[in-house]
């Protein structure tokens, strides 16, 4: 199974949103999070990647792992959600990609987003679904694709 590099921006549990500023090359606090609300899990992006908003592709990063940002891990993509993000009239797809750290003991055997439990696809699209709401966003899941799938959409959007 092919593997990736991943950045963790926002680690799992964090009420806090970072952002890596690569002009800088620092993570910054973007924002605190509403009351309750927390990442689910790790939050990163794939380097040398760039998708349709000007971004690097985004990870989640699914492990019983405590990370920090900035973290580097090296992941293996088991699929993603597919999804459109919609901002002031615009739309762009910006998919979730879905790793699994190498160094996972607890999820070691997942090797495809349908081994998953249900709830945890549920949890996080649900997640990011109420935090583009917040942010004035729209975010859409379109469908779950499996790690072919994903890999292939990976190599087209290096940069």
């Amino acid at each position: 199974m092919q593997t990736i590099t991943a950045i963790v921006e926002t680690p799992k549990g964090s009420a806090q949103k970072y952002d890596y500023d690569p002009e800088n090359k620092w993570f910054k606090l973007k924002k605190v999070m509403p009351a309750g609300m927390v990442f689910p899990f790790d939050f990163g992006f794939i380097p040398n990647t760039k998708g349709e908003d000007g971004d690097p592709l985004d990870i989640i990063i699914i492990s019983e792992l405590k990370s920090f940002p900035g973290c580097v891990m090296d992941c293996r993509i088991i699929g993603a959600i597919t999804a459109n993000q919609t901002e002031v009239g615009k739309t762009v797809r910006n998919d979730r990609f879905i790793g699994i750290p190498e160094a996972s003991q607890m999820f070691a055997d997942i090797q495809e987003i349908k081994e998953l439990p249900a709830d945890i696809i549920n949890q996080t699209q649900t997640f990011f679904i109420n935090y583009n709401e917040i942010e004035g966003k729209k975010f859409k899941p379109l469908k779950k694709i499996n790690a072919t799938q994903a890999l292939k959409l990976i190599t087209k959007n290096k940069s």
